[in-house]
């Protein structure tokens, strides 16, 4: 039986970790999954937006599996320890977390790494490294996605917060009743593919700018980023279907 399933709708990729029995945690069966399941995403021209929750309704992952460290005596862990978009794989796509449940260390870092965050009402966020004395590098950029006071908080106490919390730190973009938790990930994920794909694409890293140049550096490679999207046959495509009344047919070029 797979720890990881990868399937289609409506050009929303869902990428489910299947070990609800060990709270989803990250197996090394499960890491490799997640590196295959992203390049598969990278490579599906069917799928626009990737989705990325956990099975059943505990956990969305609990992090690494300590057993399977404990066993290995893993020290330092390697930068291609699991995925990490931006940093050690380029996804040009959007990317959603639908978190499902507790999303702890290497499941917090998983939600981190995604470009929007819907999470159950009972869900959890906790980065809990130092309860356990491990490390957490990968958590460098949190201060761009809450204050910084509030990542100090999370990372020197290893104490968990809720969804309501989560969401007034800007952390998560919506709270929503579990039952309710994959129709408002897939609505949301199926308005983003719908939306002309150059001009979602250039959108998603003009939004990166800001964390890695100074504001004037950001305005000049915005203008590089968008200049394909305004020369685009898509660009002509929008005004035209406007004003004809119909739908745009969006061709990528």
């Amino acid at each position: 039986m797979s720890v990881l399933t990868y399937e289609v709708e409506n050009r929303v990729a869902w990428v489910t970790i299947d070990r609800p029995e060990a709270r989803n945690a990250l197996s090394a069966e499960v890491r490799a999954g997640l590196w295959d399941a992203v390049r598969r995403f990278n490579d599906d021209d069917g799928a626009a937006v990737l989705v990325l929750t956990g099975a059943g309704d505990k956990a969305f992952c609990a992090g690494g599996d300590l057993r399977e460290m404990a066993d290995s005596a893993m020290t330092t862990v390697p930068v291609d320890f699991l995925p990490q978009f931006g940093r050690n794989i380029d996804v040009e796509k959007p990317t959603i977390a639908a978190v499902n449940g507790v999303a702890y260390a290497g499941g917090f870092l998983l939600v981190m790494n995604c470009d929007l965050v819907v999470a159950a009402e009972h869900a959890r966020f906790a980065i809990t490294e130092a309860k356990v004395g491990r490390g957490m590098p990968w958590a460098a950029p949190l201060p761009l996605l809450v204050p910084p006071r509030v990542a100090m908080q999370l990372l020197l106490t290893g104490d968990p917060v809720d969804a309501r919390r989560a969401h007034e730190v800007g952390l998560v973009n919506e709270v929503v009743p579990l039952a309710e938790l994959r129709a408002t990930t897939q609505a949301l994920a199926e308005r983003i593919a719908g939306n002309a794909p150059l001009s979602v694409r250039a959108a998603k890293a003009t939004v990166r700018l800001a964390a890695e140049l100074p504001l004037g550096a950001a305005f000049d490679q915005a203008e590089e980023i968008w200049a394909p999207v305004y020369g685009s046959a898509d660009a002509q495509e929008g005004p035209a279907a406007f004003r004809d009344k119909r739908a745009p047919v969006w061709k990528g070029e």
